[in-house]
Parts: C-alpha cells; structure tokens; sequence
C-alpha cells in the first residue's frame, strides 16, 4: 500500500467499524495545492454515529488522520457529506440582519 493510500483504508477501516451499513461507506481523496482533502459519505441513518455527540467522533477521526497525514508528510483533511434530505437547515444572514436583530 502506498503513502497516498494510507490516509483511505485507515479511515474505511475506522468508519466501517462504527456504522450499521458498512457497504454504503463512499471514500474519495482528491490533492491538491492545499493538501489532501477525503470526502466521506455514509448511509443517512449513520451519520449519528460517525458526527457522534457534540461532534466528538467526527473531530477524533479528524485528529486521527493528520497524524496518519503527518508520517506522510501531507496535509489531511476530512468532508463529510451531508446525506440528500438531511433536516439540518443552515440560515445565512448579511452582518447589518444580525446587528439588527441584536439591537431590537
């Protein structure tokens, strides 16, 4: 297995072991000038266990992969998709909305 391989099966490995559908896990790395970005997809009904509570999971496997990224000198980040349909809603407001909210 290569350097550039590393980074993938550690974190199938990882991600295989938490979720309930292990053949749903998705994994794509792409380089770039910025380093190493994986982008990980699961089956809705894991994302849970792979955020994890207060986002705990999710940010350990992330710590887990630069370290891997370090021995091999790349920089290693993770995305992990949000599934179609997901219910969390994300509510963008301009700087001036939010003063103005604050203020009232």
């Amino acid at each position: 297995m290569s350097h550039q391989e590393a980074d993938v099966a550690f974190l199938e490995y990882v991600v295989k072991a938490l979720v309930d559908h292990p053949s749903d896990v998705k994994v794509n790395r792409v380089v770039d000038e910025m380093g190493v970005l994986i982008t990980l997809d699961v089956n809705p009904g894991d994302m849970g266990k792979i955020i994890g509570r207060d986002g705990n999971t999710a940010k350990a496997i992330r710590t887990l992969l630069r370290v891997v990224g370090m021995k091999n000198n790349a920089r290693v980040n993770l995305k992990i998709n949000e599934p179609d349909g997901s219910k969390k809603t994300v509510v963008l407001k301009s700087v001036d909305e939010v003063i103005e909210a604050l203020s009232a």
